[in-house]
């Protein structure tokens, strides 16, 4: 029997989901939320103080919710609260789970903090917003990412994030890493033990020492929201549990003159530091986050590129380890390839890759194609010898000096480019390498906008049938050309995917939709399906088995279908993923957990936003 007295008013986050508030007015408004019930509880001057707001301002926000004043809001609210605590314990457990108050209040608030973030004009200012929630209301934070993803992406990670990186030092309000310095190594193994973390607490660790970040370089200790940022995609977007996720920053000095002479920079006030103590901090960080946390992935995320690849290959054996830029990244493009081929009918075996722009990045394309093409039949040297870098030098061959590592096992043998045309500088360039290579694959990876000329793309087209033209640089200043115009240089022949969003566009009576090769496509459901499988590295294989659960998600056969999916869905899309890479790592003989059924493993290990029974 329900209690006599239920309230029958407008309930107070009714009221709040249609007020026109100020910002002041918007501070209590979050202070009510976060502290409901208790707050309930609280008089004027308690609130007042607990804000920090005048008593007017508070008086203010009762009259704009409807009340006669702060009397009358505190009447009421305290009215609710006793009728709730009144309720039966198995109506409070419904209630919580779903049937009002729990979701319900979630959706208002989620609801309202939609509405306060449409108000800001600008993408840092939604930043902000966002980060200030996050730390107010991690559930809310959450639920108001996994409500709006697609919209929210670009804000609370790239390219936005860029943007907050330059003022981090300047703005900082809280880090959420934790911080390794370089100058004191021995503090690795107490930071992570102050935690208070056990072995079974933690299924990923996201770390970054900022050198590379997102197109902008190099930003020291500023780099620490790289990390985070990529955690919360990670929980967004496949359900990563917060809780059981650790973002790290190493801070390893910083190259950056202005950032050094910025008296408000927050990091270490030298030279990056490279060479025997840079290893020794990287070193000490995968021992001690391994033997703490076992069954955790360890993320590297934007590091340089005399780093990134030595790092990953010296150790993806003996570690859980992951690199995004590199491996997530050509996975990705993996995928664009793999949808491609299933148009074109061929396999890896028989594909011929020139790679535009030979970073860690691009080399890292190239790597995964190469796995490719192995599994496919051909040899370890037969895949090099189908795959051409081009860089600022132009064609990488092995009579240049000073090549990176990462280069150096796909330099071309000088002999081959003799007879070549050079340009005026000595290069071989671009355009001649498409004319004698006829790949089958372009990949841009350079931010050289344009290098993708009409030229270009006629003679690729004039060797191959259904060349797959990748232009991934971005922002849209920086791609190498731009898809609508390789369709109509191409006749409509060219699978294209690119690295910035672009809108449908008809060519010839034809919509074509161009899919967009973001990264968010695939690792958050590869780092689920690591955890689930407790997979002890991270393989080619699994790569593989990544890109195909994308791949499979579009129908690339229809006329301008899209080679990728969109992001709309990344819930759904990365438990997909979560499977099919776990299912390999149990194939490839790596994983250490088995399951009856995989599928509803991967749904049990998504941790959803929600409030519990009291919480609301």
């Amino acid at each position: 029997m329900e209690p006599a007295d239920t309230p029958s008013e407008t309930p107070f986050l009714d009221r709040l989901a249609s007020a026109d508030l100020t910002a002041r007015e918007r501070d209590v408004a979050c202070f009510y939320e976060d502290r409901l019930p208790g707050a309930a509880l609280l008089n004027l001057e308690e609130v007042c103080q607990g804000v920090g707001v005048s008593s007017a301002t508070v008086a203010r926000f009762a009259r704009k919710l409807g009340y006669a004043d702060f009397r009358d809001m505190t009447r009421s609210l305290r009215t609710r609260v006793r009728h709730d605590l009144s309720l039966p314990v198995e109506r409070l457990r419904r209630l919580g789970d779903g049937g009002v108050p729990g979701r319900a209040v979630l959706g208002h608030r989620a609801a309202r903090s939609y509405a306060q973030l449409r108000s800001f004009t600008t993408d840092l200012d939604k930043y902000v917003f966002l980060d200030q929630l996050h730390n107010r209301n991690e559930v809310l934070y959450y639920r108001l990412l996994t409500d709006h993803l697609a919209e929210l992406l670009p804000i609370v990670y790239d390219p936005t994030v860029g943007e907050a990186i330059k003022k981090w030092s300047r703005d900082y309000r809280r880090s959420r890493a934790v911080y390794l310095s370089i100058d004191r190594i021995e503090d690795v193994r107490p930071s992570f033990e102050a935690l208070g973390l056990g072995p079974d607490d933690v299924d990923l660790l996201v770390v970054s020492d900022a050198e590379e970040i997102l197109g902008i370089g190099d930003w020291g200790v500023n780099g620490t929201d790289i990390s985070v940022g990529k955690l919360a995609v990670y929980t967004a977007a496949a359900g990563i549990h917060p809780e059981r996720a650790i973002a790290v920053n190493l801070d390893c000095g910083t190259d950056n003159e202005a950032l050094l002479n910025d008296p408000s920079y927050l990091g270490n006030r030298h030279a990056r530091v490279r060479g025997e103590r840079y290893d020794a901090l990287v070193d000490e960080y995968l021992s001690v986050a391994s033997e703490l946390f076992p069954r955790a992935l360890l993320h590297f995320e934007d590091f340089g590129p005399s780093n990134a690849r030595r790092i990953l290959q010296g150790n993806r054996e003996r570690y859980r380890i992951f690199n995004d830029d590199m491996q997530g990244t050509g996975a990705i493009v993996m995928a664009a390839v793999v949808s491609g081929m299933r148009v074109t009918g061929r396999t890896f075996a028989d594909q011929r890759l020139v790679v535009y722009g030979a970073g860690t990045a691009g080399t890292g394309m190239a790597d995964q194609i190469h796995a490719g093409m192995v599994r496919d039949g051909l040899s370890p040297e037969e895949a090099t010898a189908r795959i051409w870098l081009v860089d600022r030098a132009g064609l990488v061959t092995d009579d240049m000096t000073g090549l990176p590592d990462y280069q150096r096992a796909y330099a071309r043998p000088a002999a081959e480019a003799a007879g070549w045309e050079r340009s005026s500088r000595g290069a071989v360039e671009l355009l001649e390498v498409v004319r004698r290579a006829e790949p089958t694959i372009l990949i841009g990876t350079s931010t050289n906008h344009g290098a993708f000329t009409r030229e270009v793309i006629e003679a690729m087209s004039a060797g191959v049938e259904r060349p797959i033209v990748l232009p991934l640089s971005n922002p849209t200043e920086r791609i190498e050309a731009m898809p609508e115009d390789v369709i109509a240089w191409s006749r409509g022949k060219a699978l294209v995917a690119t690295g910035i969003p672009v809108t449908p566009f008809d060519y010839e009576g034809t919509t074509f939709t161009i899919g967009q090769g973001n990264n968010a496509l695939l690792y958050p459901g590869l780092g689920l399906g690591v955890i689930v499988s407790g997979a002890s590295r991270v393989t080619d294989g699994m790569l593989l088995a990544a890109a195909q659960a994308v791949a499979g998600q579009v129908d690339p056969t229809e006329p301008g279908a899209s080679l990728l999916p969109p992001v709309e869905n990344l819930r759904a899309s990365s438990a997909t993923v979560a499977v099919a890479v776990a299912r390999q790592a149990e194939a490839d003989g790596v994983a250490t957990a088995s399951h009856d059924n995989l599928i509803q493993a991967v749904q049990d290990a998504m941790w959803q936003p929600a409030y519990g029974a009291l919480e609301a």
